[in-house]
C-alpha cells in the first residue's frame, strides 16, 4: 500500500500542545497505533504513512481537537479510547456524548457519558421502565444510574428515591463487624452513599432522608412492599439469588423506574448458588419496556489497568474453561 501525506490545517499553538499532551504522549500512541509519523507543521499537523492508516489517524486527531476545544484537555486515556472507537468505526460519535450533560456535582463538575456504552445506557434509562447494567468494575454503572435517579427526583419526576444492594459477604463475616445492624450493612451501602454525597450534598441527602424521601436499605427490607413514584436501584444485583431477584422486580408500582446493576464475573454467593442477575438476563431479555445494556473493557473509565487486569481475567477464564470441562468430564466418568 502507499504511502500517503495529509494534513489538518489551521490548527492554533495552543491546541496543537492540548492535542500533543505531556511529552508528546499523545501523538506517540497515535502514530504506534496506525504505524504512521505525525508533526507540526506551520500549515498545520500533518501524518504520513501508508493511506488507510493515515487518514484513520486523521480521523482521531480530528475528534481529538475537537474534544480539546470543547473540554480544555485531552488526556492518554481519552486518545486510547478515540482510537478503539476508531478501530469500530466510531469515532464521529464520540463528540456528540460529551454534549449530553445528566446533571452537575456539587463541585460544580458535569455528570455526562464519557464511553458510548455509557451513553447508551443513559438513553436506555430514559427510554424504559426498567434497565439492567451489567459489566465490569469502573464502568460508571451504579454512579450514572444514581445521577438519573437524582436528577428525576430533583425534577419532581419521582416522589422517593429508593436505592438497594444485597448485603453478602466478600470473604468476610458480617456477624464480625461491630456496631449493631446498621453498622454492619453500612459498608455494603457506601458506594450509594458516596454517589449521593457528590451529586446531592451530605445536607440535601440528611434532609431527605429524614423526610423518608430518600431510602438507602439492604435487599431484604424490600419484601412485601410495592414502590410507586419512585427511582428505585438495586445496585451489585450479581449477588441476589433468583428468588431474591424475583422478589425485588415485582416490587416496583406505577410511576416508578427501576434500574438493577451488576457485574457476573464478581459473584460472591456461596457455591452452588445461582445468581438472580444472570436468571433475569435469560428470562426477561425479550421482554418490551425492559432493556440490558452490556458494558465491556473499553468503558472501562477508571485507570487504564483496570482494564488490563480485566482483559487479563477474561483471557485466563478462556484458558482455564476447557480444562473444567476436562476435569468435569474425568469426575463424570468415575
Amino acid at each position: 500500500m502507499k504511502n500517503t501525506t495529509t494534513t489538518i490545517k489551521d490548527i492554533s499553538a495552543e491546541t496543537v500542545k492540548k492535542v500533543f499532551g505531556p511529552y508528546d504522549e499523545n501523538i506517540k500512541l497515535l502514530e504506534s497505533r496506525f504505524d504512521c509519523d505525525i508533526g507540526h507543521r506551520d500549515e498545520g499537523i500533518r501524518v504520513y504513512g501508508g493511506e488507510e492508516k493515515a487518514h484513520a489517524a486523521k480521523r482521531v486527531l480530528s475528534a481529538m481537537i475537537a474534544h480539546a476545544a470543547k473540554q480544555g484537555s485531552i488526556d492518554i486515556e481519552t486518545t486510547r479510547y478515540l482510537i478503539t472507537l476508531e478501530e469500530k468505526g466510531m469515532a464521529d460519535s464520540f463528540e456528540s456524548i460529551q454534549d449530553d450533560i445528566i446533571c452537575f456535582t456539587t463541585r460544580g463538575k458535569p455528570v455526562k457519558a464519557k464511553t458510548v456504552g455509557q451513553h447508551r445506557y443513559i438513553e436506555a434509562i430514559r427510554q424504559n421502565d426498567m434497565v439492567f447494567g451489567v459489566g465490569p468494575a469502573g464502568t460508571g454503572k451504579t454512579y450514572l444510574a444514581m445521577a438519573m435517579a437524582i436528577t428525576a427526583f430533583k425534577n419532581g419526576e419521582v416522589d422517593r428515591l429508593i436505592l438497594t444492594r444485597p448485603a453478602v459477604e466478600a470473604g468476610e463475616k458480617l456477624g464480625f463487624l461491630p456496631g449493631d445492624l446498621q453498622d454492619k450493612v453500612d459498608p455494603y451501602l457506601r458506594p450509594l452513599y458516596d454517589a449521593l454525597f457528590d451529586i446531592m450534598g451530605p445536607e440535601a441527602f440528611e434532609r431527605n432522608m429524614e423526610k423518608g424521601l430518600i431510602e438507602v436499605a439492604p435487599l431484604a427490607y424490600m419484601r412485601g412492599r410495592t414502590l410507586e413514584n419512585a427511582y428505585i436501584i438495586l445496585d451489585e444485583a450479581q449477588n441476589t439469588t433468583p428468588e431474591q431477584m424475583k422478589m425485588f422486580l415485582t416490587r416496583f408500582g406505577s410511576g416508578s423506574k427501576v434500574i438493577v446493576t451488576g457485574d457476573i464475573t464478581q459473584i460472591d454467593l456461596p457455591d452452588g448458588k445461582r445468581s438472580g442477575l444472570k436468571e433475569a438476563a435469560r428470562i426477561l431479555r425479550k421482554i418490551k419496556g425492559i432493556a440490558f445494556i452490556t458494558f465491556d473493557k473499553h468503558d472501562v473509565v477508571r485507570h487504564r489497568l483496570v482494564q488490563m487486569i480485566i482483559e487479563a481475567y477474561d483471557q485466563d477464564a478462556k484458558r482455564q474453561k476447557p480444562k473444567e470441562k476436562a476435569h468435569a468430564k474425568r469426575e463424570s466418568k468415575q
